[in-house]
């Protein structure tokens, strides 16, 4: 009898042991998509404090550049442009597509999680971060090119192709090479269809799973203040003639109690136009609408 209650108790408390552990590896994959299905919950709504700028206040912000900005309050499916005609131009992704080469990867089992690494072969990069072991985290949050290029090279052209197509991710044209297609080359995108594709994203409606989907969103998550969390990528063309600086991305969203705004913001010149100069456009931005 007592040999019987020992076996009955180990039992029940590896049952619970499992439990326990599955739930802590569901709740630590899941918590962005948690933090993005609270804001639906209509008991935590509060008041709106988005400021809505004119194209005047906007227009401040770029100065020196050709820019264009979209911004998606997605409770409402109100949209501020500034520039609307750029706003449906189609650009290079630049390092903006490593997303979509986060979701990919995962959904075809060539990366398995945030951590998985890679190794830096000895090639010396312009920027120091760059050369060092890497893992997908670092690698997005470093934006470190040759990483995703081995992403895309192990995923295959026809797997890729497949995925973009199925997104249906700007005009799909990966026929400039499956290591560099988004690096100022075929693939191109515009501001509008940035918006769209996160949109799909924070809802889980692109073809992905739901676990690559919220792991992809918990590698973009870049600052909390008390008015909401910002998530993130930015992107930079350069010109291979005089390797300047021609164009800058950061698209991304904030989540707010009860709301989520999805933003994307390019911009354009001859020189100085970056993926960390739109990101700090965008946070003022973000910030002198009272969403940041």
């Amino acid at each position: 009898m007592k040999r019987c209650l020992a076996i009955t108790l180990i039992t029940a408390m590896t049952f619970l042991l499992i439990g326990d552990v599955r739930a802590a590896s569901l709740n630590e994959s899941s918590n962005t998509s948690s933090e993005i299905k609270n804001t639906h919950n209509e008991s935590s709504y509060t008041k709106q404090r988005y400021k809505e700028l004119t194209q005047e206040q906007l227009a401040t912000f770029f100065q020196g550049y050709q820019a264009s900005f979209v911004l998606l309050d997605t409770k409402t499916n109100k949209y501020l442009r500034y520039n609307p005609d750029l706003c449906s131009k189609r650009l290079s992704p630049c390092s903006t597509f490593k997303i979509f080469n986060s979701l990919v990867g995962l959904e075809t089992e060539v990366l398995t999680s945030e951590n998985y690494p890679m190794y830096w072969d000895g090639t010396v990069h312009e920027r120091s971060e760059c050369n060092k072991d890497q893992t997908l985290q670092s690698a997005v949050t470093n934006s470190v090119v040759w990483y995703f290029q081995k992403v895309a090279l192990a995923v295959g052209e026809e797997r890729m192709k497949k995925f973009i197509q199925l997104s249906q991710y700007g005009n799909q044209d990966i026929s400039g090479g499956i290591t560099k297609f988004w690096l100022g080359n075929t693939l191109k995108i515009s501001a509008d269809e940035q918006v769209l594709f996160l949109s799909k994203l924070i809802s889980d409606k692109l073809p992905f799973s739901k676990s690559s989907m919220a792991v992809t969103r918990g590698l973009i998550r870049l600052d909390q203040t008390a008015d909401g969390t910002l998530y993130g990528k930015t992107g930079t063309a350069s010109n291979h003639e005089n390797n300047k600086n021609v164009l800058g991305w950061f698209v991304g969203y904030v989540v707010q109690p009860g709301r989520i705004y999805i933003f994307a913001t390019n911009i354009q010149a001859n020189d100085n136009a970056y993926g960390p100069q739109a990101r700090e456009i965008t946070k003022n931005i973000l910030s002198a609408a009272s969403l940041l």
